[in-house]
């Protein structure tokens, strides 16, 4: 029997939903009925998701062009997702960029790291979390990275600050029925992993040594989770941080 995530007629902003972790979500969220928002730099490949999704059988996608980077960001899209929706219940801050930095890398190159890895998905939270508060309902999920940083990266930095933001936003607003998790995903195929590992013998090579089961992740098995985690399912858990990463965090807690 198929695992009902009760999920039907709520609605959802992804960010990043262009690509990777972030489109695998839009799509397995429309396909269980969700009214989704999927907002990234590159809206023609959400819309082209969004056909994908209709001839599916799921919901269509709304594709917004937003570019995190801008200071007015955050609230131009929570403004967009109420017109379209009237309220977010589940938000998704999948957006994010990562880039190791120089030990003399300028203020603006840190802040940049910042920006678009901490103060958006606060700033977008901050926008939604009224609405889902007079609901009594609600589901924050952020996508984070590493606690074992081996190089300087802004985004581990903020990702870190996401974390704790996290923990006490959480405390917060439980008592709304509004949760607040982390998935902190390791290594999952998509175009930055790409990127990085270019061919087959290079993502093998990393993962003989760093990843316990050998192998990468797909985007679909950490959408898995984080459908579950934005489900009523999950109603007990709050102020986590989730890894999903095929056993590659080294530590035990």
């Amino acid at each position: 029997m198929a695992l009902d995530f009760d999920l039907r007629g709520r609605t959802a902003l992804v960010t990043g939903a262009s690509q990777g972790i972030g489109k695998a979500i839009c799509r397995m969220l429309a396909l269980e009925g969700v009214h989704v928002m999927g907002a990234a730099r590159r809206v023609e490949q959400v819309e082209a998701l969004s056909h994908a999704s209709v001839a599916a059988g799921g919901e269509p996608i709304v594709a917004v062009q937003a570019d995190l980077l801008k200071p007015d960001a955050a609230a131009l899209l929570a403004e967009q997702a109420r017109r379209e929706f009237g309220r977010i219940d589940i938000l998704m801050n999948v957006a994010g960029v990562s880039q190791q930095l120089p030990f003399d890398a300028s203020i603006a190159q840190w802040d940049e790291g910042m920006q678009l890895n901490f103060f958006r998905l606060r700033e977008l939270a901050h926008e939604l979390i009224p609405a889902m508060r007079e609901n009594g309902w609600g589901r924050v999920i952020n996508f984070t990275g590493t606690s074992e940083p081996k190089i300087m990266n802004a985004a581990f930095t903020a990702k870190a600050a996401v974390h704790v933001w996290s923990k006490g936003l959480s405390r917060e607003v439980a008592k709304y029925g509004i949760t607040v998790n982390c998935l902190q995903p390791g290594r999952i195929h998509s175009e930055q992993m790409t990127r990085r590992y270019p061919t087959l013998e290079d993502e093998l090579e990393f993962a003989k040594t760093e990843i316990p089961m050998g192998r990468f992740g797909e985007p679909e098995e950490i959408g898995a989770v984080a459908l579950f985690i934005a489900s009523p399912l999950s109603s007990y858990i709050t102020g986590t941080v989730i890894p999903v990463d095929g056993g590659s965090k080294r530590y035990a807690f």
